[in-house]
């Protein structure tokens, strides 16, 4: 009776032993053991990379307190607004956790027009 499926090819022991696939696979299983099982060289790693600044989302280091300051107060005041609308679509806990998130927002936004005021006063 013929069998239903062929047997399979008998490897070849002149062939290379790995794909370069096959390398990159294992050396990525290796870096995500070695992540997970010794962070502290993974965090050695990140420390000793020097970082580099990226423009895209930098803040201009010539720029006064007040100035800063300012642009944070309306950026808080932003996201007050934002949770505030989306909490009114929301229910129950949900809605609880972005007024929570709101009041957190509001208070920074307090701390900052504070800080804004004393700024004004020495001046």
């Amino acid at each position: 009776m013929p069998k239903p499926t062929p047997n399979p090819p008998n490897p070849d022991l002149s062939a290379p032993a790995q794909s370069a696939d096959q390398e990159k696979l294992e050396e990525t299983i290796k870096l995500a053991l070695d992540f997970y099982a010794n962070p502290a060289a993974h965090i050695a790693l990140i420390n000793a990379t020097p970082r580099q600044l990226h423009s895209m989302f930098s803040v201009n280091p010539e720029l006064d307190v007040q100035t800063l300051l300012s642009h944070a107060c309306e950026s808080l005041a932003s996201a007050n607004v934002m949770a505030m609308d989306l909490a009114d679509h929301m229910e129950g806990t949900r809605r609880n956790s972005l007024l929570g998130i709101a009041q957190v927002i509001m208070l920074g936004e307090l701390a900052v027009n504070q800080a804004l005021d004393k700024l004004d006063a020495a001046e």
